[in-house]
């Protein structure tokens, strides 16, 4: 094995990006602030994708897929969505390349091939999709559209970091189509509800179901909901949105439809998204200083099991054990890696699945044949047991089921636990410095005083909770009345 990783109390950072490489997870590549996601991380990535896929068809939603390339006057088509998206745009300009006459073997832009109207690399696909649905719907019998793309997007970042901020990412989009705001409104919700059950049920991380406030809103939306998440360093993480369009991207590309009075009016908008930053997100929640510790339930490899013998003749003994025990796992969706290369040895190997995060080992010697037991370890407490095998496949089951609700209580407690109120400016700053985590307090409302507080301690509004209670105060900042307390945080 490599040098062990740092740790998170010394350097939070760095044991972040030493483990994504480590646990090989995904890397830097050739292109600047672009990642290579290696098979181990993908894997985990297509469970994801697997099981949020479901929900989405669930709800009514089917998959299409629409172009990489933007024209420039779609994006300006809706005002705020177009300043908002401006500084992250990659931009085609031209269409071909020739051989350059200076420098042989190298290549140059053609300059008559000039594009007559530059092309975005899609940083979102709002403006792309509401130009088709205008060919979609004329009536409401058209209505509800309900869409799901899974597909990669280029917003152009300076500071990258692998999973969290990269310039291109891998995410779905959701984007649909409604005859009343009220629909679209339910949809926008219920989304946000999908995705609060997937972090909960597969990622083992509770989160905060909120909306953003007016300055923190997606570019062109009405409202904007979000789940938040936080993270082992008091940070917190925002894992997923769904926005509320209202009519403005319909209005900017003329889709109207007939209602049922036989009225012409324009159709009602939602969009959604979560991206690869859950990647992030699953390892900060739950990992520890030796390694991943991944919920089983999303998991690539949920069991592996290490034979430890002597002889060849050893070895074969445990080989049909093994695969006994396998064929059991398999039949019940579990998924089994047996380890028994010979070029490592059995401390190696295991130290190498704490690394990745398994949620469950199993190793098996010659002598637990005879006595009819084996050691099973689980990941996240590390704590073995001797276990029959006649116990074992139930046993693990239970391993399985009580590891997810185990780190799952972790991660509310630890949320719980740097949960703080700040009824003054000075309190809340030394929270922000010595403690961190969600910081509840009053907030006047203004844009200005959100501002103020965002460029004094970089902590921004990261939501205000749906299920809040409404009780007066005083904005930290200013003193102004406030009808309820929203929740701050420093965030990625």
């Amino acid at each position: 094995m490599s040098k062990a990783l740092p740790s998170r109390s010394e350097n939070y950072s760095e044991w972040y990006n030493e483990l994504v490489k480590k646990a090989d997870l995904a890397e830097n590549s050739a292109v600047r602030g672009c990642m290579v996601i290696k098979p181990y991380g993908y894997a985990i990535w297509e469970k994801m994708q697997q099981n949020l896929d479901r929900m989405f068809k669930e709800t009514g939603h089917s998959n299409a897929y629409f172009p990489l390339f933007v024209p420039k006057s779609f994006l300006e088509k809706e005002e705020g969505h177009a300043e908002g998206f401006a500084k992250e745009c990659a931009v085609v300009t031209h269409y071909r390349l020739k051989a350059n006459p200076d420098k042989k073997g190298a290549l140059m832009v053609d300059e008559n091939s000039k594009l007559e109207e530059e092309l975005i690399v899609r940083p979102t696909s709002e403006a792309v999709i509401w130009n088709t649905y205008k060919n979609w719907i004329q009536s409401y019998r058209d209505l509800p559209i309900l869409i799901n793309q899974w597909a990669n997007v280029v917003r152009w970042e300076m500071r990258t970091r692998l999973f969290l901020r990269t310039t291109e990412f891998l995410w779905q989009e959701g984007h649909t189509a409604h005859a009343t705001a009220e629909e679209a409104i339910a949809e926008t919700r219920q989304m946000l509800e999908v995705y609060a059950t997937f972090v909960e049920q597969y990622m083992a991380l509770p989160v905060v179901r909120g909306v953003k406030t007016p300055n923190e809103r997606f570019a062109g939306a009405l409202d904007t909901y979000c789940i938040e998440a936080l993270m082992q360093d008091g940070k917190a993480l925002q894992a997923g949105t769904s926005h509320f369009l209202g009519q403005n991207f319909a209005k900017a590309f003329d889709v109207k439809f007939t209602d049922k009075a036989n009225q012409l009016d324009y159709v009602w908008g939602t969009s959604w998204g979560v991206s690869t930053r859950l990647m992030g997100a699953l390892i900060m929640a739950h990992s520890d200083d030796e390694g991943l510790v991944l919920p089983p339930n999303l998991a690539p490899i949920q069991v592996v099991i290490v034979p430890i013998y002597k002889s060849e003749e050893g070895l074969q003994k445990i080989d049909v054990k093994v695969n006994e025990i396998k064929q059991q796992l398999q039949k019940q969706g579990i998924s089994v890696k047996y380890d028994n290369r010979d070029t490592q040895r059995p401390g190696f190997k295991f130290a190498e699945w704490e690394l990745k995060g398994v949620p469950v080992r199993v190793a098996i010697g010659e002598r637990d044949l005879e006595n009819n037991t084996v050691e099973v370890a689980r990941r996240d407490t590390k704590e073995k047991t001797a276990v029959s095998f006649d116990k074992l496949i139930e046993h693990i089951n239970f391993l399985l089921a009580d590891i997810h609700t185990n780190i799952y209580q972790k991660a509310l407690d630890f949320r719980a636990a740097n949960t703080t109120i700040a009824n003054t400016y000075q309190e809340f700053k030394e929270i922000l410095d010595t403690k961190g985590g969600f910081v509840r307090a009053h907030w006047d409302g203004t844009a200005a005083t959100e501002e103020k507080i965002k460029e004094e301690t970089k902590a921004t509004i990261r939501c205000i909770p749906l299920d809040n209670e409404k009780v007066a105060g005083k904005c930290i900042l200013t003193g102004n009345p406030s009808e309820q307390m929203v929740l701050f945080a420093r965030a990625y």
